[in-house]
């Protein structure tokens, strides 16, 4: 972005681009950069439309952050190339204008859009049960994502096109093509703590908040141990014993003799199956044979219950594990990202401010300018990270570029069991 500041400097540089003749290497790497931008979020894009697995909340954040890097490898690098190559704007005022807005705002749309992500994430992991509860909301997202555009336009974009109006001058040199405020240091330092100094503190404590969040849970996790297999088992005889109590009732009259004493084979054999039957009647007989086999039906659910408790907790314990180690890859993508879009912008709004506060005699032409490309170099390395750091991506992006590994291979390409929103 703001490659648009290029100054008086292309004039100077060009100069020295024509004595050297380095042209045909610098044009070819940066249509090789403009390429990669392109065809990696164009990427993004396509897989987007294609796998519906993809079209979660949070997924709906990266697809945004695709169209704005899109746009910086499909409009504003090559409206540069020949203006770095040439030291002249050759477009017209009107097109520079229109190049300067956009640029500004894509540049500013991906800054927003990783603030947004890096909040979308924090979101689902520290609160969980209230995330998973709204995960469908499909059009707060849009609503979200909508906000990112609006407010990365009003940032740059009205400074833009009404700056000259508003001085009642320009300042822009003829055959040049750069925004008015450019050595402005005052309207440059609020943009610079809006644009990019709040939200890398933002998106840092975000993912510093979400990494202490899988610590302590990590932490509880090693606590919890799962019910072992004695404890169960002793348990299990615990609640025999209660059953058996409830249902083998002492009698109310051991001392009375049984008065018939035909009992017959079958009721003998029942009878040694319940404690004590040999001096109840018959009429008590029948009763507790009936409860022993009450009981020994009553054995079973008992056992089930048992089974279906620890089947709980060994479930409870997996799903647990596989949240932990989700939002573990959250964190590290997390980290990935905060730390690319640190090292790309950093560089550019230190040396933006400072070249400002002295109007460009105490910076080299050649330091600011390989800083700002370093913020289109980011647009290009988003689309790395997310096969790097999201399995549903890969797979997605797999299914695209190698459709037949996929028909080989088709239990691996189901969708995503740890997916983000999940």
């Amino acid at each position: 972005m703001h490659a648009a500041a290029c100054g008086g400097a292309c004039t100077y540089r060009a100069t020295i681009l024509t004595a050297i003749n380095p042209r045909p290497v610098l044009a070819t790497l940066m249509a090789l950069l403009a390429l990669a931008t392109v065809l990696g979020n164009a990427l993004v894009v396509v897989a987007f439309a294609v796998d519906r697995s993809l079209r979660s909340r949070s997924n709906f954040f990266f697809l945004n952050l695709a169209v704005a890097d899109l746009l910086v490898g499909g409009f504003c690098i090559p409206l540069y190339i020949p203006y770095i190559l040439t030291g002249e704007w050759k477009f017209g005022k009107g097109l520079c204008k229109l190049w300067l807005v956009t640029d500004y705002l894509v540049c500013t749309a991906s800054v927003f859009n990783i603030v947004l992500i890096s909040y979308d994430r924090f979101i689902s992991v520290t609160r969980a049960v209230t995330y998973r509860a709204q995960k469908s909301m499909t059009r707060n997202a849009i609503f979200k994502m909508a906000l990112v555009w609006v407010a990365a336009f009003l940032l740059y974009g009205p400074a833009i096109i009404s700056w000259e109006y508003v001085a009642k001058r320009s300042i822009l040199p003829r055959g040049e093509c750069y925004a008015e405020f450019f050595y402005n240091w005052y309207f440059l330092m609020t943009a610079s703590i809006i644009e990019f100094f709040t939200p890398f503190v933002s998106v840092t404590y975000f993912n510093l908040s979400i990494y202490i969040n899988i610590q302590k849970r990590n932490s509880l996790r090693n606590d919890y141990t799962v019910p072992s297999q004695d404890g169960l088992e002793m348990n299990f005889q615990g609640r025999k014993k209660k059953h058996v109590i409830f249902f083998v009732k002492p009698a109310e009259r051991r001392s009375k003799k049984r008065k018939d004493q035909g009992l017959s084979t079958k009721q003998n054999s029942l009878s040694l199956d319940v404690p004590g039957t040999q001096d109840l009647p018959p009429l008590q007989l029948d009763l507790r044979t009936k409860a022993a086999r009450g009981r020994q039906s009553h054995y079973r659910p008992s056992k089930s219950i048992c089974n279906a408790e620890r089947q709980a907790d060994l479930a409870n314990t997996v799903a647990s594990r596989l949240r932990l180690s989700r939002d573990k890859r959250l964190a590290k993508s997390l980290a990935i990202i905060v730390c690319v879009f640190g090292l790309c912008w950093a560089p550019y709004t230190l040396l933006m401010i400072i070249r400002a506060a002295c109007h460009g005699t105490c910076i080299q032409h050649s330091l600011y300018e390989t800083s700002f490309w370093l913020l289109w170099l980011n647009s290009a390395i988003n689309p790395i990270l997310y096969p790097l750091c999201h399995v549903s991506f890969r797979k997605a992006f797999i299914k695209l570029l190698c459709p037949g590994k996929a028909k080989v291979h088709p239990h691996m390409y189901m969708e995503n069991c740890y997916k983000v929103d999940s």
